[in-house]
């Protein structure tokens, strides 16, 4: 196959020189002037060439940002110790693994429908375009998206 392939393109240059006019075939065919590349450099050559511009990174250890594991569950231990409705907590750890395992499930079914990925793309491309020209283009809405937040936010914590 591969004998084929280059009689094939030694065939096709042939009848490409006898195209074209005498004079110009040192023209069409000159080489290419000889390009210095990285591979045809030693790694000497290399070193002494860039020995002004060179970036030395050395890695250390510091105790400073060294992480104590004992110190992590002594802490932890003494958080879980101060909870005092520790079913609740459990509870709501449950439910928040419970509900990753279905929106996991939910998402890789809507994935696996053909057009429907990129429909809600696009719905989702649309309702973006919508929020920033309704909130986020001009300074007054922008001001009411602002209050409209402050209120979610003591609904939530209760303040109101």
């Amino acid at each position: 196959m591969a004998a084929a392939a280059s009689n094939s393109l030694a065939v096709a240059a042939t009848v490409f020189m006898q195209r074209i006019p005498a004079t110009n075939r040192a023209v069409v065919f000159s080489p290419l002037p000889v390009r210095p590349s990285l591979c045809s450099a030693t790694f000497k050559q290399l070193k002494e060439k860039g020995r002004s511009s060179q970036l030395i990174v050395k890695a250390s250890s510091s105790e400073e940002s060294s992480l104590d594991v004992n110190e992590l569950f002594t802490d932890l231990k003494e958080k879980w110790d101060g909870l005092e409705n520790k079913s609740t907590v459990l509870l709501y750890g449950g439910g928040a693994v419970v509900g990753v395992w279905l929106a996991s499930i939910v998402v890789s079914a809507v994935n696996s429908v053909p057009l429907l990925p990129k429909i809600m793309e696009l719905v989702g491309l649309g309702y973006t375009g919508w929020f920033v020209y309704r909130y986020l283009l001009f300074k007054s809405s922008r001001k009411e998206l602002v209050t409209d937040i402050e209120e979610l936010k003591k609904k939530v914590s209760g303040a109101e």
